[in-house]
């Protein structure tokens, strides 16, 4: 009886330990948030809790970025990224682009030749289709738990068709979506002094937007000696979209790329050769007949497009926020808050309102990758682990308390007006690091653990604290408290944006986006310049041209993308 007892309890403790290990397994797992991670969750299950030593041993590696054109640099050559040295033995010698993007990629790719890291930009599907960056799945299971943790609602964004993980994307927001108070993204922006000698007026339609400016620019040919410019614009390498998405904006719809999304049946539909495009051009190619025109927008590089932003004698322009913080910044430094530019929500006449702020979106197709040339591309995604935890994020964003921020008894983050300023030079962010950190990396969005922003543009006592007197000006003179405010609110796109989809290299979608855009590069500048009586004529040349190409398979692409989002499914 005590034998067959004993053996009882025997199997209950058996029973419990066993129940035990497998609920503390699961516990401690990261969770992921999608049924398409249950591949990732088998094997986080069972490397979460394996002790990972990390190696310190001094290493560099080549990063090539192809997202912007600042000057090359090794990360530990700034205060960020020392530290980020010294917690985990890695620099990386970053190299940016110059020149053309395609060109350089595609020398890249021809020769095998890659660098260790890399941020393809707009070319991630080349990378992709040329099988140059490695699978991070089983790197992210044993060396990446934070980054795991941090993206953990949005792996099965970016996880391919073949299950794999082969790139980290940029932004997954955290806790609480903050919106931007500032313009960083699409609208037309105008010189401030305009609207002010205009009493303040209400600037809502293109028509009343051009009006201010052709009736400015007559009475004003020269600004500080120089011929001033009415209206340019950016139309340089991949840049080009900045030119060929305004017909799309000003219709009101927010920046899907290519098409725009029926908000009921979810139908994609392209817009280079709608009436809105049409229109547009028309009301350009009048400008240019009218010597109002910059008549070196089609040939100027992005450096020049910046020069002459910077020189406060170009009036109005369409373009992104985040693509002419040099020149804004040039501008302010300059002294005449009246020559900085004002962004302004502008649509055709007859468009209900305007969608230029973007609603809380992931992008999905771009971001950092590790080549198949990489030598223990461990370190590397121990290195993105490390920079992804909290305290290193608010050392990118934030920068160093007491120099960049301060701490308020409430435990909210704020700066000075000195730390304002100070944080607004580009020597003092290429110093810290903050600016090759900022972007281009693994990083979050939201908000911390302690509900301050990550973005300390975002944070409210920040944006507000930055307004100069000048901009107070027309603030008060509008009634707003920021410039967002003159803005419709998004509408709810739970796919956004369209352009996030990966397209494979060699499809029809892809070969259409390749053949369209040569031909909206070529057509749209002839239209713009051609002679009143030849403007239909190289019209209609350009429509031909472009429906010669397989429109239908391209909408019916995106369609199906934007269904399957709506559903759910990435």
């Amino acid at each position: 009886m005590k034998r067959k007892l004993m053996f009882l309890l025997l199997m209950l403790l058996s029973l419990l330990l066993v129940f035990a290990a497998c609920s503390s397994n699961e516990d401690s797992a990261a969770k992921p948030k999608n049924e398409n991670n249950e591949k990732n969750k088998d094997e986080n299950d069972s490397n979460a809790n394996d002790e990972v030593e990390l190696d310190n041993t001094p290493i560099t590696y080549h990063m090539f970025n192809a997202g912007t054109s600042i000057r090359d640099i090794d990360t530990n050559e700034t205060r960020i990224g020392k530290i980020f040295e010294e917690q985990t033995g890695v620099n990386f010698r970053i190299e940016h682009l110059v020149g053309d993007i395609k060109q350089k990629v595609g020398v890249m790719v021809a020769s095998g030749d890659y660098p260790d890291v890399i941020v393809p930009d707009g070319e991630i599907d080349v990378f992709l289709d040329a099988k140059a960056l490695i699978p991070l799945n089983d790197l992210l299971n044993k060396y990446g738990q934070n980054l795991l943790e941090a993206y953990g609602d949005y792996l099965h964004m970016f996880t391919q068709p073949d299950g794999n993980i082969y790139y980290i994307p940029f932004g997954p927001t955290i806790n609480e979506f903050k919106p931007a108070p500032n313009i960083d993204q699409g609208a037309f922006w105008i010189q401030r002094g305009i609207l002010k000698e205009a009493g303040y007026p209400i600037v809502n339609t293109i028509d009343e937007y051009m009006d201010l400016i052709v009736n400015y620019a007559k009475e004003n040919p020269q600004i500080d000696g120089m011929n001033t410019i009415p209206f340019t614009g950016l139309t340089y390498d991949w840049r080009f979209f900045a030119f060929s998405n305004i017909p799309n904006h000003l219709a009101g719809y927010p920046n899907d790329g290519g098409v725009q999304i029926d908000m009921e049946t979810h139908e994609a539909t392209v817009y280079a050769d709608s009436d809105y495009a049409k229109d547009w051009l028309k009301m350009l190619n009048d400008l240019n007949t009218e010597g109002l025109l910059d008549q070196e927008m089609f040939i100027n590089n992005y450096d020049e497009y910046l020069a002459k932003l910077s020189s406060g004698r170009v009036l109005g322009f369409f373009d992104y926020g985040w693509q002419f913080g040099q020149a804004r910044t040039a501008l302010r430094e300059a002294g005449n808050p009246d020559r900085e530019y004002m962004a302004l929500p502008i649509v055709f006449e007859g468009v209900d309102k305007d969608q230029y702020l973007d609603p809380p979106a992931f992008t999905s197709n771009r971001g950092i990758g590790i080549s198949v040339n990489a030598e223990s591309p461990e370190r590397i995604v121990q290195y993105w682990d490390n920079m992804i935890k909290e305290e290193n994020q608010k050392l990118i964003m934030w920068g160093f308390e007491g120099e960049h921020y301060e701490v308020g008894d409430d435990g909210r983050f704020f700066r000075t007006d000195e730390q304002i300023e100070l944080t607004r030079t580009d020597a003092e962010r290429e110093a810290t690091g903050m600016r090759y950190f900022e972007w281009y990396w693994p990083r979050l969005n939201g908000t911390f653990s302690d509900g301050n922003a990550v973005e300390p543009a975002r944070q409210p006592a920040v944006a507000l604290a930055s307004y100069t007197d000048g901009d107070r000006e027309y603030l008060d003179a509008y009634g707003i408290s920021t410039f967002s405010e003159l803005f419709a609110q998004p509408d709810e796109r739970p796919w956004y944006p369209a352009w996030s989809a990966n397209i494979e290299q060699g499809s029809g979608p892809q070969i259409f986006e390749e053949r369209s855009d040569e031909i909206i590069r070529r057509h749209y500048a002839r239209i713009v310049l051609a002679e009143p009586g030849n403007f239909d004529k190289e019209w209609n040349d350009f429509v031909s041209a472009y429906r010669a190409l397989d429109v239908d398979g391209y909408e019916e692409f995106f369609t199906e993308v934007i269904q399957n989002r709506v559903k759910g499914e990435w």
